[in-house]
């Protein structure tokens, strides 16, 4: 359904989603993480490590042994595990999403999205990335407290960075208003296609760059060829047709 532009205010009232609720607050795409101490550092690398080995399933004892430290000092320097989690997600999204970020500009909007979509399959495509989110998934059901916010802080908070950016764009006039929740998504689908279950069933995949961003310009030229601008309406004249 095509809307009026009416002002950021009445836009992002129209464009509220529910589905997201909760999960983060309005964010800036020119956000880098402030740099850590190194003990911080060390925890938010064990922290990593153990996530793609062991999943969900990771202990405060093996946090505080693989980053030398004691289990009382993570607790009162991190909270809960729960507490941990959300902190290294929110700087790992941070640092992965960054470069895809700053890719998003207005100037050119085909090669803003290509980059991004570019930099999206190369970040996935990562061998210990695709490793972690194996093992977490094999995990949620089993800690879905966890699993929810390893979610809210990393695929959820990247879909909330491309759909503000999508707002923008589209009050612009660069694409044609609609949700720009639901057009975030639809994107990253879009991006994604089947390639990471393929890798999950260790199944051929494309796994080099030529591949991946053939698959990259397909995708976001579709995504641009659904959501193009509505023509403007030619304009009328009033002029009587002339009878000879």
């Amino acid at each position: 359904m095509q809307l009026p532009l009416s002002g950021r205010t009445g836009l992002l009232a129209r464009f509220h989603n529910p589905e997201l609720d909760g999960i983060v607050h309005r964010v800036n795409p020119a956000y880098l993480p402030a740099a850590l101490d190194a003990r911080d550092q060390r925890v938010f690398d064990a922290v990593r490590e153990l996530l793609a080995h062991q999943g969900m399933q990771i202990s405060m004892d093996a946090v505080a042994q693989h980053a030398g430290c004691s289990k009382q000092t993570l607790y009162s320097r991190y909270g809960s595990k729960q507490d941990l989690l959300r902190r290294v997600m929110q700087r790992h999204v941070g640092h992965a999403t960054g470069a895809m970020v700053r890719a998003l500009r207005t100037d050119d909007l085909r090669a803003s999205l290509l980059q991004f979509a570019i930099d999206f399959l190369e970040h996935f495509n990562q061998p210990h990335v695709g490793q972690a989110c194996r093992v977490i998934a094999a995990d949620a059901a089993q800690f879905p407290d966890e699993a929810r916010t390893l979610y809210r802080h990393g695929a959820g908070a990247l879909t909330l960075h491309l759909a503000e950016w999508i707002e923008t764009v589209c009050m612009r006039g660069q694409l044609r208003h609609d949700d720009p929740h639901f057009m975030a998504e639809l994107l990253l689908s879009m991006i994604a296609g089947q390639d990471f279950d393929k890798q999950r069933f260790h199944t051929p995949h494309r796994d080099d760059a030529q591949l991946r961003r053939r698959w990259a310009e397909f995708s976001v030229d579709s995504f641009l060829r659904a959501f193009a601008p509505t023509p403007s309406p030619a304009p009328t004249t009033n002029q009587p047709r002339s009878s000879s």
